[in-house]
């Protein structure tokens, strides 16, 4: 398609290129907008329909959108903006450089400038700041008729007229029906009598990581967002519902793979900030190895004396981080759809710890007919016994696992008691806590059983 469109550029078959484009979707042409080279990219938008390219503009990477805003002239700007809703406009400004962010308010209508204005005074994880003001609001004492009246008026400046939200005279959220109730009903009857009055609603000051939870647990597809005295202020759709949990879950991987969040894309990032990105998480798992370092250095006489044992410490530490990490993203996945709370810690902890001893049993079983097999020359070379260096090494990875599980479980769920994201205490954080804990159990074990 980018092939096509570019040939039609260099044959300045431009009204073909403009039937072309207008067949397509706008997600489809922001793609191809990202990709062709950036001389084409205004002109090619100009032959854009008015909505189609506002649409498109919409689902653009935030250097495209730059690109254009500064070759847009005052007139192309104002219209772009003037078709566009209020949270897409708000999500836009919170990407753009401060100059760019200046000429985008300037040619916004002052009514909607204030509305932006109120959108971006919200936290920027908080449900204020992605809900959108265009809604239908209806009265309760207005008929089915009179609603049907005031949708078809109003509905076209309103990012969703399905579900429509009833008010008192002082804006109080007091009801919700949806378009399927108006057509069900008699063009008589009043919303008051009809509307269900059991709302479901966030607080604008409310984490959006919680609403697209409640999203997903009512299949909403759109949810009323209220001040502190319960006075409708503006709507969240599912579109932007979606873009949050892509954005929360981006986030969750980063984390756990010990990584500060980004919020630009791999290839659009350069390699100076994801060096930014990384090395603070590194740098502290490397220090904090330390510990291992010492455990090692103060049984170094136990190593002397059995040389044997640190061909297995890797194999121990790995198998250790694997299992603390397994359970550390259950429980993290557990506590982000909310089906693990605080409260369930003793439950997680008695589940993980049977999970733990199964593991444990098979992976021991297996190393020790392994080590019978496999390693029992090299021990008997290194002039010990290989079935108590076995029994050791398999008791140590029995208790490896249950410690590791046990950690890997309740660290989650303490961190999030604490206020902070679980995710920080994915697979990297564990596996260091894990490998000093398994070193000090190898270590002891094979002094009771080999008396060195």
């Amino acid at each position: 398609m980018i092939e096509e469109i570019l040939t039609l550029i260099e044959n300045k078959e431009f009204v073909k290129l403009r039937s072309t484009l207008s067949e397509m979707n706008a997600p489809d042409i922001a793609v191809m907008f990202d990709e062709i080279p950036e001389e084409f990219i205004i002109r090619l938008f100009r032959l854009l329909p008015k909505e189609l390219a506002a649409e498109s503009f919409v689902e653009m990477d935030a250097d495209t959108q730059e690109h254009l805003i500064k070759r847009f002239s005052d007139k192309e700007l104002h219209d772009v903006l003037d078709e566009m809703f209020v949270d897409d406009t708000v999500d836009i400004i919170e990407e753009m450089p401060a100059n760019v962010v200046k000429r985008i308010l300037k040619h916004t209508d002052p009514q909607i400038r204030s509305e932006i204005n109120k959108i971006l005074n919200y936290p920027k994880d908080s449900a204020g700041s992605i809900m959108t003001i265009e809604y239908v609001d209806l009265k309760a004492h207005m008929t089915v008729a009179e609603a049907f009246d005031r949708i078809r008026k109003t509905g076209v400046d309103k990012e969703t007229v399905y579900t429509c939200y009833v008010t008192d005279q002082n804006r109080h959220l007091i009801g919700i029906t949806t378009v399927k109730d108006l057509l069900l009903n008699d063009y008589e009857t009043r919303i008051g009598d009809m509307m269900e009055t059991n709302v479901i609603y966030v607080d604008t000051a409310e984490d959006k990581e919680e609403v697209s939870n409640l999203f997903g647990k009512y299949d909403f597809l759109a949810m009323p967002v209220v001040d502190k005295e319960t006075r409708l202020v503006g709507i969240i759709t599912f579109d932007d519902v979606i873009d949050v949990i892509q954005e929360e879950h981006t986030e969750d991987i980063e984390k756990m793979a010990a990584i500060l969040p980004s919020e630009k894309p791999y290839l659009k990032t350069s390699a100076l900030e994801i060096f930014k990105n990384r090395i603070p998480w590194l740098m502290l798992l490397m220090l904090s190895s330390t510990f291992t370092q010492k455990i090692i250095s103060s049984f170094e006489a136990t190593l002397a004396t059995c040389v044997a044992l640190t061909a297995f410490i890797p194999m121990l530490m790995g198998t250790g981080g694997n299992s603390g990490g397994q359970a550390s993203v259950t429980i993290i996945r557990g506590l982000s759809l909310g089906e693990v709370e605080m409260k369930d810690i003793l439950k997680v902890l008695w589940k993980e710890f049977l999970v733990s001893f199964f593991c444990g049993i098979a992976l021991a079983v297996v190393n020790f007919g392994k080590m019978m097999l496999v390693d029992q020359g090299a021990i008997i070379a290194s002039g010990q016994n290989p079935i108590l260096v076995a029994l050791v090494v398999s008791l140590t990875l029995l208790a490896t696992v249950v410690c590791a599980k046990l950690v890997g479980c309740s660290l989650p769920i303490l961190v999030k008691r604490l206020g902070f994201d679980p995710a920080v205490t994915a697979s990297p954080f564990v596996t260091t806590i894990v490998d000093a804990i398994s070193l000090l159990i190898y270590f002891v074990i094979a002094m009771q059983v080999l008396h060195i």
